[in-house]
């Protein structure tokens, strides 16, 4: 199961939703692990090409034009830094620059559009001027005599000269108050924004910088912590079960473990229980599905491959063990454990996947694991390397060792049947 997700680079959801936090973690770092080898495999791979190509390309070029970059003296493709370079301007100088510029052309800008507004002003302030002056010369100097007209002309055209004269010293004056003004303008956003920069760069920009930075850490010390702990957790079941000595090949596990003959004879003979050479009666040749879709599949599954391995009896006997219990629910799991006390479990055939899961009561709830049985042995998915030849080893396994490191979870007593018959009966019949 865990090579098929792990070759697929998918879970299903409903499997997923099974699994319990440890589980989840250790299984995203196994598939961290296997991304990270494809990807490697893949660069190196594109690499390979890229120089096949590179070579080939030269080939056809070697006759032809081609562009060669400019190299430095340490070999690399040469590149120029402004700003680093020898000759160029300081990134201070420079930014200083551009902030004058700015401020320069503001002003400018600010400044035309004032002198516009004054120059309509002046340019009104003289015409209506002039225009009264004329009315008046009209209404005052037309009343005489046609001898007297080119006196009243040659006084209008020198009070026109008098005006242009006073317009001009006014535009003049007008200008260089604007000068000034565009000047001072131009310091004021100068320092105007010098400090906005230094205001931004130091509250704005940094609180944010700071801001999300944080939040990145603090997610990377989050994934960083929960990789580490599967990581340490994987190390630490390995090593647990080397020092233990239990990990073996299933095929040696298995014959140390199986039942002789004349063992096989006398437990039978002896048995309190005909469940067992009922179940492994012979049948039709069975092709497991690639995963459970029905009950009856599960209970062919589980009549062809596990009864004659012996799973969810007692060891040694054909009895069943009292942990032991058949196709239920996870809520139903949960209230057979429901006023047990913590260490209590039970193990239960999966509807999820080719396997079994084990509900544990803890102190402030429940815990599911998932058992895989796809292969020739049993093991945790994604939490417990080891490998176990019968699901009693398994189970006998983990009365003795925890489970987690996070979870110290230790199989103190087995929950037992509540329904009569009990729930494991189809399995059986």
């Amino acid at each position: 199961m865990l090579q098929q997700i792990l070759r697929d680079m998918y879970i299903d959801p409903e499997l997923l939703a099974e699994l319990n936090e440890e589980q989840k973690q250790i299984l995203f770092y196994k598939m961290r692990e296997e991304q990270l080898r494809r990807w490697k495999e893949r660069e190196e791979k594109a690499r390979m090409e890229e120089a096949m190509l590179t070579k080939t390309a030269r080939r056809k070029q070697s006759n032809g034009k081609h562009v060669q970059w400019l190299r430095g003296k340490d070999g690399e493709v040469w590149v120029w830094v402004m700003g680093e370079a020898p000759g160029d301007k300081p990134y201070e100088q420079i930014s200083e620059e551009l902030i004058a510029e700015r401020a320069r052309q503001q002003a400018q800008k600010e400044a035309e559009e004032l002198w516009r507004q004054k120059e309509a002003e002046i340019t009104k302030k003289f015409r209506d001027a002039m225009a009264q002056e004329k009315a008046r010369i009209v209404a005052e100097k037309w009343k005489i005599e046609m001898e007297d007209r080119k006196a009243a002309k040659l006084e209008e055209e020198k009070i026109q000269e008098d005006l242009k004269k006073r317009e001009e010293e006014e535009r003049q004056k007008g200008e260089e108050q604007i000068r000034q003004q565009e000047e001072i303008r131009a310091k004021e956003l100068y320092l105007s924004l010098k400090q906005a920069q230094q205001h931004s760069q130091h509250s704005d920009d940094d609180q944010e910088w700071e801001e999300q930075l944080r939040r990145s850490k603090a997610a990377d010390e989050e994934r960083s912590h929960k990789a580490r702990r599967a990581r340490d957790e994987y190390r630490r079941q390995s090593l647990r079960a080397i020092q233990k000595g239990r990990v073996a090949d299933l095929s040696n596990l298995f014959q140390g473990t199986s039942l002789n003959n004349d063992q096989e004879a006398k437990l039978n003979s002896n048995s309190a229980s005909p469940l067992l050479s009922h179940a492994v009666t012979s049948s039709k040749i069975w092709e497991r599905p690639s995963r459970p879709f029905s009950r009856e599949v599960i209970i062919r599954w589980f009549r062809e491959e596990q009864v004659p391995r012996r799973a969810g009896f007692e060891r040694n006997t054909n009895r069943i063990a009292q942990w032991f219990h058949g196709i239920i629910s996870r809520q139903e799991a949960e209230e057979l454990l429901m006023n047990k006390s913590e260490g209590t479990f039970l193990v239960r055939v999966s509807e999820k996947i080719w396997g079994y899961a084990l509900s544990y009561r803890q102190q402030n709830g429940f815990k599911h694991f998932l058992v895989d049985a796809s292969g020739d042995f049993y093991s945790f998915l994604g939490v417990d390397p080891n490998r176990h030849a019968t699901l009693t080893d398994l189970i006998d396994f983990h009365k003795e060792e925890i489970i987690t490191s996070s979870g110290g979870e230790l199989l103190l007593e087995p929950c037992g049947q509540q329904k009569n018959p009990p729930d494991y009966s189809p399995l059986f019949e």
